[in-house]
C-alpha cells in the first residue's frame, strides 16, 4: 500500500487476497480476549464415553496381552481374538468383557470365556472354570478402583 491515494475498493484491490487476509487476521485478533468459562475447562476433564471410564481402562490394561478384535466405548464392549499362552500351548481362550453401567460397582462388569484345548491338532470347545472368571473380574475391578484413588 505504500503511496496509495486510494480509498473503498481500490485499496482492497491492490492489497490482494493476502493483505485481506492479514487485514482480516488482525481485525479478529481482538474478538479473542475473553476468558473462557469454567465450566469448558472442567468439561474437558470429563470422559464421554458412554461406560464408567475406570472399568474401562482396567479392562483394556487387564487384557492388554491378548489381541482385541473390538472395542466399543460407547456400547462398553471388548471382544478378544483367541490368545494362546505361551507356556501352555494346547490351550487358548477368547474373551467378551461387556461394562454395563457408568458406575463403578461390581454389577456392572459381565465376562464371557470360551476356552479350547488342542486335541490330534484341531480345536475343541471346553469348560471355563468360574474361578478364572471370577479372578478376572476382580483384577478388572481392583485395578478400576486402584485408577478411581489415583485420580487418574
Amino acid at each position: 500500500m505504500t503511496g496509495s491515494t486510494h480509498t473503498g475498493s481500490t485499496t482492497f484491490t491492490r492489497l490482494g487476497r493476502a493483505g485481506l487476509v492479514a487485514m482480516t487476521a488482525l481485525a479478529l485478533v481482538g474478538c479473542g480476549h475473553k476468558s473462557r468459562p469454567k465450566a469448558d475447562l472442567a468439561a474437558s476433564k470429563i470422559t464421554t464415553i458412554g461406560v464408567n471410564s475406570y472399568l474401562w481402562r482396567a479392562s483394556l490394561e487387564a487384557l492388554s496381552f491378548m489381541p482385541l478384535v473390538q472395542t466399543d466405548s460407547n456400547g462398553g464392549v471388548i471382544v478378544t481374538d483367541w490368545y494362546t499362552n505361551p507356556n501352555n500351548p494346547g490351550e487358548r481362550m477368547k474373551l467378551t468383557v461387556t461394562i454395563l453401567d457408568q458406575d463403578l460397582r461390581a454389577d456392572a462388569l459381565r465376562i464371557a470365556a470360551s476356552r479350547q484345548i488342542s486335541q490330534s491338532g484341531t480345536w475343541v470347545d471346553a469348560p471355563v472354570q468360574a474361578a478364572t472368571i471370577q479372578k478376572l473380574e476382580d483384577v478388572i475391578l481392583t485395578k478400576a478402583r486402584d485408577l478411581r484413588r489415583s485420580g487418574v
